[in-house]
């Protein structure tokens, strides 16, 4: 029988819960690719459930890949040819197969218990009339009325539609923000978004490095300065009220502008949210936001607010480069926002990060120092490279994925763990922590 069981004082369908546990089995080596599954049947008798509870479990794991089934045969768990005979066999292959659990600074956790609204979504799309031609370059406009109210109820930002643009997420709204500026580098804190910097690269400019704790004085020679200041990335550091002023009056004496990626600030849970940076200066500051960490990462779409004096250069690049998010993600997006499903499982996901910085505070805070207060989903560690690099391996080899605090440095030489906490169940964030305060103990 499989160690797995059936809750019925948990909300999620029977046929849900059953389906993670065998996820997990697999995930954590106890199936390995080979092993045999239970018939249907057989199983639904064991658990004490219907047939179909089993049956939509396994049509759930056939179609994600995490088994197969062979006419005659039976189910198996995928990536296997029937049971292998050598259990430490079974257990190389398990390690070689299994996809790691992303402990990272941008895996969300996502609640289950809204997966109806999430389907009733894409139904609505199925539905709905697409554009004739090319959809508006600027992004649906009822979406970008939505996206405007919300931006001023959550983040205090006094705009319409008019002035919203759909992106492809914060990256792509960052390279639309470059193609409308004048020439000149870039400032970039440090340690600090790899991606923005990657992004500034492409795009042919120079990177300027930022200390990413002390305040901006100089922008001379920069045509903008990007900064996550709700929280900052990956150090988690509020940007203090003075930086803020200091940094608006660098770019306004430098004539940059000044990149507002407002990572992860509907998730804090030690104090109420800060007010979005571009409340103070509107015409010195272009905003960027993201569904990502509150929906999908792989929804790919996101939102910028940018000031008027560049906003034709900026709907100019967009309409060449054809570079729009597609009609069907922000016609969805438009259901998740008018159904209130965006606040809902922004209030859930905060519930939980909440709960679980606390037990990774616990547990790591005897051998390293925190770099920043605890809010988001991960949180950020400081120690020795050599040490960093030994939990990193240990959890590796264990099934989980964590991420090094010098990959996001430059010229910056900080060294430690950035250890996430959305991406992964209570369980295995559990067993994540031992490992690695058991290989930083030593």
């Amino acid at each position: 029988m499989l160690p797995v069981r059936i809750d019925r004082g948990d909300p999620r369908p029977l046929g849900t819960q059953l389906a993670d546990q065998v996820r997990r089995l697999v995930l954590t080596g106890v199936l390995a690719p080979g092993d045999r599954m239970p018939a249907t049947r057989r199983l639904a008798h064991d658990l004490g459930v219907s047939r179909a509870v089993a049956e939509q479990a396994f049509d759930q794991l056939l179609a994600e890949g995490w088994i197969e089934a062979r006419r005659g045969a039976g189910t198996w768990v995928a990536g296997g040819r029937g049971p292998v005979t050598t259990p430490a066999r079974r257990r190389t292959a398990a390690r070689a197969e299994r996809p790691l659990v992303m402990l990272d600074a941008g895996t969300p956790w996502i609640d289950p218990r809204h997966e109806a609204v999430w389907r009733r979504a894409w139904r609505e799309v199925s539905t709905a009339t697409p554009p004739r031609g090319y959809d508006d370059p600027r992004g649906l406009a009822e979406l970008r009325g939505l996206l405007a109210e919300r931006l001023g109820r959550t983040r205090g930002l006094a705009v319409d539609a008019a002035a919203v643009r759909l992106t492809g997420g914060t990256g792509a709204g960052l390279r639309h923000v470059l193609a409308a500026l004048p020439p000149g580098a870039v400032a970039i804190e440090d340690p600090g978004y790899r991606a923005a910097a990657a992004a500034v690269e492409a795009a042919g400019r120079q990177v300027r490095d930022l200390p990413a704790l002390a305040p901006v004085t100089d922008l001379t020679g920069c045509a903008a300065a990007y900064v996550t200041p709700a929280h900052q990335h990956p150090l988690g550091r509020v940007m203090p009220a003075a930086d803020r002023l200091t940094l608006l009056g660098a770019a306004r004496a430098a004539e940059a502008l000044v990149v507002e990626d407002d990572y992860d600030s509907e998730f804090r849970y030690d104090v109420a949210p800060v007010p979005a940076l571009t409340t103070l200066a509107p015409d010195r500051v272009a905003y960027l936001g993201t569904a990502s960490k509150a929906i999908l990462p792989t929804l790919r779409l996101g939102w910028a607010v940018v000031p008027d004096r560049i906003l034709d250069a900026f709907d100019a690049h967009r309409e060449v480069t054809h570079d729009v998010p597609p009609w069907p993600v922000q016609r969805a997006m438009l259901t998740l926002l008018r159904d209130g499903y965006v606040d809902a499982v922004v209030r859930s996901a905060r519930r939980v990060y909440a709960e679980r910085a606390p037990r990774v505070v616990a547990a790591l805070s005897p051998y390293a120092e925190l770099a920043g207060p605890v809010a988001g989903m991960y949180s950020t560690w400081l120690l020795p490279h050599a040490r960093a690099v030994r939990a990193r391996t240990a959890a590796e080899e264990a099934g989980f994925r964590i991420n090094l605090l010098r990959d996001y440095c430059r010229s910056t030489r900080l060294s430690g763990l950035v250890v996430g906490f959305g991406g992964a169940s209570d369980d295995e964030l559990d067993r994540a922590l031992t490992v690695i305060a058991t290989a930083l103990s030593h």
